[in-house]
């Protein structure tokens, strides 16, 4: 995702969405963040499978609430999305060795993160209304108020 041809793809997804300047070590922050949700959401997935007596995690199975429910339906309709979206899904990071996604489950992460990545950039602009290129500290304020909520 901080390759070369990830930066300007979220640079544009950051100003569309929140009308936000985003540089490289911000796309590095927003991997970051991304990356430590994969844990936690294939965790919270795998926990409900295996109550539901399964061993591979269906898309039901994903903590999705409906504030995020509703930014991924947001997130697909973005003119960025597609751009987006293979970008998270060549760069997420895998799951846990004992975490076993479907084929849905697989193809519904980039939208999951896309959605995510709403709320952040939406964060961020809510942390400090007056930042066009976001901080360090509004970066870490930002993401703290997300994860409380997810």
């Amino acid at each position: 995702m901080a390759g070369p041809s990830g930066v300007p793809v979220f640079e544009r997804f950051f100003r569309s969405v929140a009308g936000l300047r985003v540089d490289r070590s911000d796309v590095k922050r927003f991997r970051e963040f991304v990356d430590g949700l994969v844990d936690d959401v294939a965790v919270a997935g795998r926990n409900s499978a295996r109550w539901n007596g399964r061993d591979v995690i269906a898309p039901m199975d994903l903590p999705i609430p409906k504030g995020l429910q509703e930014r991924m339906r947001e997130f697909d309709e973005l003119d960025e999305a597609t751009e987006v979206r293979a970008v998270l899904a060549a760069a997420v990071r895998r799951p846990p060795a004992d975490v076993t996604f479907s084929e849905e489950t697989e193809a519904l992460l980039p939208e999951l993160f896309g959605g995510l990545g709403i709320a952040l950039a939406r964060a961020l602009r809510a942390v400090d209304p007056d930042a066009s290129n976001p901080g360090t500290d509004q970066w870490q304020r930002a993401t703290d108020l997300v994860r409380q909520v997810y």
